[in-house]
């Protein structure tokens, strides 16, 4: 990446070889909008955004306290304000957080069909339009920052403040990007390996380097924490963790992520039994699952399906909508083949769906796994779809129980209510949701970290909490006091809403173009001047 003086320079040079024909052209202006344009295309982002993740992948293998972490966002705003925040809070570094993308909250916030539960129904270019829109705000957001710096800039070397001028292009040149990963929900591919294909691209193109599958049934795909899911064999996922695979190839992306995703722990059904053409294959071990039951030449009845194994005739379960079922209490060891099996296919991190947060079950997977792919390592929903509070203190209930503490105090049906919030078993329940992600990362292979969608929540949250009371005895204080002068206490930069939706920008573009002639919108009668 070239300095900005780099950039003046060449800029220079370019436009002295036009002659007098470039004269009303500014070097320096072209150098800055070069800074705040660094990233051309999608392919530019995941080419940069892969290297990053690869290098975070090799510092958790070396140390386990290094994981990462994200929120998933449903809109570019959200993105923006998330990656603002962070290098507000976080002294400009950005390392280690990333971007979720969900399927869930594109299914029920951005279908044009309107709020959809998670079952791929939305529209499959929803996908990387979505991805698109966040790496245009996150690229805005570089160039708002930028811009800002350039007036630091012009203000030094108007006092002929030369050290300060030079603290501001060092700044400049060093400048961190809001750019960072996203890891990107492609459900089950939206069809066939070759439908897998040709969206994962589309994805890639949108700037995605990582691309999270998981191994349900396209046409029956259920959300992770649902009922009534149904895992396809290792064979058909295979092929499309491949079709990934060749999509980041072909558009010259190597160091692409694949995020194979198990949904086995919670799923009790197939939609197909596997092709198995020797015992032991993988087709076999599939098909071993299986719920059946063993029966005779004479037992058999009109359309039944029969496996052979071992001379044996066994009769699958089959229900009336024509999915066969798993044996229970195999969802574990089903998990743990997927995990395997797709690590051994070319894919790069996992992710087990499971029905609660709880380290010691995570880890006993994961230290299955290690012991035949020692590198195994995971990504992890930590889901609103869980009761945190609920689940954790259960668990620390249990464990005292265990211990041979006394907890006749406490109900565990029970303990979610608000009498027990300052009770020493709250206390050391949230301390073990404080630091789950610290503990996992530890003890269960977890390298990255994700609240699927928590923006969701908090939309809903603080709309319910304004309503509440503008609309009621507070009215405007409602707003002021609660929203406004919090985002200036804060420091919120969204508080210039016009300085956020680009309109400095847009008065320096302005000034480029037509130079003292132009008409800014950010002269002194401009209201955001209220909030200087």
């Amino acid at each position: 990446m070239s300095t900005y003086q780099q950039d003046l320079n060449s800029a220079s040079e370019l436009i002295a070889s036009k002659g007098n024909t470039w004269n009303a052209i500014s070097a320096e202006s072209v150098a800055r909008m070069r800074a705040q344009n660094r990233f051309q295309t999608g392919l530019d982002i995941a080419k940069y955004t892969a290297q990053i993740m690869r290098e975070d992948m090799s510092a958790y293998d070396a140390d386990p306290s290094q994981y990462t972490q994200s929120l998933g966002c449903w809109h570019g705003f959200v993105a923006q304000q998330k990656m603002i925040s962070i290098k507000k809070h976080f002294n400009g570094d950005t390392k280690g957080r990333y971007l979720y993308l969900s399927g869930w909250m594109i299914a029920a916030l951005r279908s044009e069909f309107g709020p959809l539960p998670d079952q791929s129904m939305h529209e499959k270019t929803s996908v990387p339009d979505l991805i698109e829109e966040l790496y245009t705000f996150l690229r805005q957001a570089d160039a708002r920052e930028l811009g800002g710096l350039f007036r630091d800039l012009d203000s030094a070397r108007d006092d002929g403040n030369q050290i300060k001028a030079r603290d501001i292009q060092n700044q400049i040149d060093s400048f961190q990007t809001h750019v960072v990963p996203i890891i990107a929900d492609i459900d089950a591919g939206f069809g066939n390996s070759e439908a897998t294909y040709l969206l994962a691209k589309k994805m890639i193109e949108a700037g995605a380097c990582a691309i999270q599958i998981e191994n349900q049934v396209s046409d029956e795909k259920q959300c992770g924490h649902q009922d009534g899911k149904v895992t396809v064999p290792h064979e058909d996922f295979l092929a499309k963790i491949r079709a990934v695979r060749y999509a980041f190839l072909e558009l010259g992306v190597e160091d692409g992520v694949i995020v194979a995703r198990t949904d086995s722990l919670g799923a009790g059904l197939t939609k197909q039994i596997a092709v198995t053409k020797v015992a032991g294959d993988l087709g076999d071990q599939y098909n071993a699952f299986l719920d059946c039951e063993e029966i005779s030449l004479e037992e058999m009845q009109n359309g039944d399906v029969v496996l052979n194994r071992d001379g044996q005739l066994l009769r699958p379960k089959r229900l009336a909508s024509n999915l066969f079922q798993f044996r229970k209490g195999t969802g574990e060891d089903r998990c743990v083949l997927d995990c395997i099996t797709s690590l051994e296919n070319g894919a790069d991190l996992l992710w087990i769906e499971t029905e609660k947060p709880h380290v010691g079950q995570i880890g006993s997977m994961v230290n299955r796994i290690r012991k035949v792919i020692p590198s195994a390592k995971l990504v992890y929903n930590n889901s609103p779809s869980f009761n945190w509070t609920l689940s954790f203190r259960q668990q620390v209930f249990d464990d005292w129980a265990e211990e041979g503490k006394d907890v006749s105090a406490y109900h565990r049906d029970g303990l979610m209510d608000v009498k027990y919030d300052q009770t020493d078993l709250a206390v050391e329940a949230d301390g073990r949701i404080r630091s789950f992600q610290q503990d996992a990362s530890r003890e269960a292979g977890i390298f990255h970290h994700l609240i699927t969608l928590p923006t969701y929540h908090t939309a809903a949250l603080s709309t319910d909490n304004l309503a509440r009371e503008y609309f009621g005895d507070e009215g405007m204080l409602g707003y002021v006091k609660n929203v406004q002068r919090q985002e200036i206490r804060q420091g919120i930069a969204c508080v210039k809403h016009q300085n956020m939706a680009g309109s400095d920008l847009g008065d320096d573009h302005k000034e480029y173009f037509a130079g003292e002639a132009a008409l800014k919108a950010s002269g002194k009668d401009n209201t955001m001047n209220q909030f200087a």
